[in-house]
């Protein structure tokens, strides 16, 4: 492992820190997403508390947060073992950010962003199963959950090089779904609620 790796690793994880949710919260006053709604820092929450727009800006930086490191990554030419762990290591800064008290979201945008540069073919057939499991059930986290625990197995078809990487980032977003598991479960999940925004 060389030392440019390495500072990848850390770029990685230093980008992914940077809570888009927070941010955007702060800019369009709506408040900490982390004692709002859901309590979670991510799209998701944003768009109930929010509304569209604002959620379609922490979903455009989430993504970005793992497409880029990648990206550079593999543009310097490190080799492709270490630039699925980059990913690992942008969602890792996004679950828990340096700026923000440790306190972070899911990672699930993140990670389909650090999955693009792997392969569209890939990304599309995750994003194709996020979209049939939210139209169908209307659950954000339950789309997650599903869409991760596939990934590793679409990879291992599509791209067998990155299936470990992938499997260890799919279960940390289904671990840190954990809750959302239980209330599924219990039958308590809320689904996705659009705020309307304020005229």
């Amino acid at each position: 492992m060389t030392a440019l790796t390495i500072l990848m690793f850390a770029s990685a994880y230093l980008l992914g820190s940077i809570s888009s949710a927070i941010l955007v919260s702060q800019l369009f006053e709506l408040g900490d997403p982390r004692n709002l709604g859901s309590g979670n820092p991510g799209a998701t929450n944003i768009l109930r508390i929010g509304g569209k727009l604002p959620a379609s800006l922490v979903l455009i930086f989430d993504i970005l947060k793992g497409t880029l490191p990648v990206y550079v990554s593999y543009l310097l030419g490190i080799e492709p073992i270490y630039l699925a762990f980059i990913a690992v290591f942008a969602c890792l800064g996004h679950m828990f950010p340096l700026f923000f008290n440790f306190s972070g979201g899911k990672a699930v945008a993140t990670a389909f962003g650090a999955i693009l540069p792997l392969g569209l073919d890939l990304a599309a057939l995750i994003i194709v199963t996020w979209g049939i499991v939210i139209y169908l059930t209307k659950y954000s986290s339950l789309a997650a959950i599903v869409s991760v625990c596939i990934a590793p197995f679409l990879t291992m078809l599509i791209k067998p090089d990155f299936a470990i990487p992938v499997g260890i980032l799919s279960a940390l977003i289904v671990l840190r779904h954990k809750d959302n598991i239980v209330r599924l479960i219990q039958g308590q999940e809320s689904k996705i609620k659009i705020k309307k925004p304020t005229k």
